[in-house]
């Protein structure tokens, strides 16, 4: 997901629409095959790393610690968070084996996406928000020239990409925040950065924060949603987007308790 301002050109890449055909396929097959999976440039997202790190059955900041590496990109307030190549000659992907990828079914969306790359717009929500496809094409893969046709809508049926989409679109309105540099001069060392980065990408964590605190006292939340919390990593992080838009710009789905707001 390239969550960047919407023009027509996005580093060169061509814009496809919804029922346009693209021709592409990927399979052990292909002269290429796992040739994408070394030396990777690859974006993670906080859905991302939820799906990552319960496929491999350890704690998000296990996951985080292993095999995620941080990055100022095109934010220059908040790192980027990269997937952490191994230390070999080719920079292999942690989760390559003979057979291909070990964790396929829960693999990022950045992989899951190729060869289309989705912009959208940083405003706006649900069908407010503008949405452009682009296709990708590096010289070393061989899929572009399969016989394989998809529309765009097909591909991403195919691929599970829906909910990828719908999570990500979350997390382009709290990136746009931390674009703006809420953290003022303290920049990176600021303690709100180092709350926000945990409430959005270390669920377990956030998990903690939130029951081992008077967080839920302090916060309007229904019962319903707190047993949700309990189970779901999904729940924990929309809760963190919702908190983290909440302490740095007051505003958003989050309200305090009557009690808070009306403390002195």
């Amino acid at each position: 997901m390239k969550d960047k301002i919407l023009n027509k050109e996005i580093s060169g890449r061509k814009e496809i629409y919804a029922d346009d055909k693209i021709r592409f396929d990927c399979h052990s097959g292909v002269a290429c095959f796992t040739r994408c999976c070394k030396d990777a440039d690859m974006y993670l997202y906080p859905y991302d790393i939820i799906r990552m790190k319960n496929r491999l059955g350890i704690p998000s900041d296990q996951f985080l610690k292993k095999y995620v590496i941080q990055a100022i990109r095109d934010n220059s307030y908040f790192p980027s968070l990269m997937l952490k190549m191994l230390d070999d000659e080719e920079k292999t992907c942690p989760f390559l084996s003979d057979e291909g990828c070990t964790i396929y079914k829960d693999r990022p969306f950045s992989c899951r996406a190729y060869p289309l790359e989705r912009a959208v717009a940083r405003s706006g929500y649900k069908n407010g928000r503008k949405v452009l496809y682009f296709i990708m094409r590096h010289d070393h893969c061989l899929g572009h020239k399969e016989a394989r046709e998809w529309t765009v809508a097909e591909w991403i049926q195919d691929q599970q990409i829906e909910v990828y989409n719908e999570m990500n679109d979350l997390w382009v309105d709290i990136d746009s925040i931390f674009r703006s540099n809420p953290w003022g001069s303290q920049g990176v060392d600021s303690a709100a950065l180092k709350m926000a980065f945990m409430a959005c990408f270390n669920v377990d964590e956030f998990k903690k924060f939130i029951f081992e605190s008077t967080f839920l006292s302090r916060f309007d939340l229904t019962g319903e949603r707190i047993e949700k919390l309990k189970t779901s990593d999904v729940e924990l992080m929309k809760l963190g987007f919702d908190w983290t838009m909440f302490f740095l710009t007051g505003t958003g789905p989050l309200f305090l308790t009557h009690s808070k707001k009306d403390s002195p």
